[in-house]
């Protein structure tokens, strides 16, 4: 597939995705969001990728929202037809099986948070902003912001968010717990690089089964959950990782996975 509105490469088993559209602040148009779903697909299947950082070219913005000219074409059913495309990527992006980062180094507005609060972990420039201010617009976010949002800073923080449309920066997303770090922007991408790594240093099996587990088990009820935890627990403990990494902690010695 040939890419427009993103750029894809690879560099020591990480994939660094780019969404492309600075002229427009990186906005989500179908196109965009079609070639990120190629692009994380791509970096699924090939073996030699342990993680993923996803980023917005550009000194202004990660991802400013939807493409409004587009967004304002869209009708009762072409509308739900939008944000199911939308979440069936992100939902891909969350359930990966490899470590995502979102190195946030800008705007990240509407969708742009969205797909931030998609991947597994983010890291924010200190001029980065966050927000949900579809309500401006007279909708609602259709990305998954109602459900991802209230599970990462808490139902009333969320609510208030969504509700108002407030743009807050960096520190204040890093204080609710919508970032995990807060960094000078020459430092975001180095800084996205040493967290993948040392996710990368640890047993394939055991990352891809972790994502797993908190990403389906916070969809459940907490007994559901645990079982989820319990089944999954039971199938580290049948890999050749969990071997070497034991036996690796009892000789003293760094362990050498293999991913099986």
């Amino acid at each position: 597939m040939k890419y427009e509105n993103v750029k894809y490469e690879v560099r020591d088993g990480i994939a660094y995705c780019t969404i492309s559209r600075p002229d427009v602040l990186n906005a989500l148009n179908v196109q965009t969001v079609l070639e990120i779903m190629a692009l994380f697909s791509r970096a699924k299947s090939e073996e030699e990728i342990g993680g993923v950082i996803l980023t917005g070219e550009g000194e202004k913005a990660f991802v400013a929202g939807a493409d409004i000219g587009e967004l304002s074409m869209q009708k009762s059913i072409s509308g739900k037809e939008f944000a199911v495309r939308g979440q069936q990527v992100l939902n891909f992006i969350e359930d990966l099986g490899k470590p995502v980062i979102a190195a946030v180094n800008g705007y990240a507005l509407g969708g742009g948070c969205e797909i931030a609060m998609a991947c597994h972990i983010r890291v924010a420039s200190e001029s980065a902003k966050f927000g949900q201010p579809e309500v401006n617009l007279g909708i609602i976010p259709g990305y998954g912001g109602t459900q991802r949002l209230p599970r990462l800073v808490g139902m009333g923080r969320a609510m208030e968010l969504i509700l108002t449309g407030e743009i807050i920066d960096a520190q204040e997303a890093y204080r609710i717990g919508l970032v995990n770090k807060v960094v000078p922007k020459k430092e975001l991408i180095p800084t996205s690089e040493e967290i993948l790594r040392k996710i990368m240093s640890k047993g394939p099996v055991a990352i891809k089964l972790a994502i797993e587990a908190v990403s389906h088990g916070t969809r459940m009820p907490l007994s559901e959950g645990l079982l989820l935890e319990a089944d999954l627990f039971g199938l580290t403990c049948g890999t050749e990782d969990m071997k070497e990494g034991t036996k690796a902690f009892l000789e003293k010695r760094k362990a050498h996975f293999k991913g099986k």
